[in-house]
């Protein structure tokens, strides 16, 4: 099984994804998804501008993606990125896993996330609702240590 990643600019529809990567597999038992959403940030938040590397930020996620695929039996992987403007209810990622067995669909979405949050070639800058453009987002604390468990996981 060969994970899937694309970084787009388009958004995508959730349903189709996991039909795509289902499709003809019966011995899938499990699919889990996570859909990633720009927040408004208590209405403070007009947009998020996302930029990335084109290559450098698929070759990397496509590496970690590997990573799932060797830690978790799976019948199929994930993960699409948007790049550019992403307004307040707009899509920015999705992860879906599918195996066998629940637990580790779960796992791998999760390991896959998180990374993602906190290690992934992305640069966010926010658009201010008052019209003036923000700073750039660093990775939240909370997030840096949710992706550290996985170090001690095997």
């Amino acid at each position: 099984m060969t994970p899937l990643v694309r970084i787009q600019r388009e958004d995508f529809d959730i349903g189709a994804e996991i039909a795509a990567l289902t499709r003809g597999n019966a011995n899938i038992g499990a699919v889990v998804s996570f859909a990633g959403l720009c927040r408004d940030e208590s209405g403070r938040l007009a947009a998020l501008e996302l930029e990335h590397y084109p290559g450098m930020a698929e070759a990397e996620i496509g590496r970690v993606a590997a990573e799932a695929a060797g830690r978790w039996p799976l019948s199929g992987l994930l993960a699409i990125h948007r790049f550019g403007l992403i307004r307040p209810g707009e899509q920015i990622v999705l992860v879906i896993a599918a195996s066998s067995h629940r637990r580790e669909a779960f796992e791998a979405a999760d390991f896959l996330m998180d990374y993602l949050k906190t290690r992934a070639p992305f640069w966010k800058r926010e658009h201010l609702a008052d019209g003036t453009l923000g700073g750039w987002v660093e990775a939240k604390a909370d997030d840096d240590d949710a992706a550290q468990r996985w170090e001690q996981i095997s």
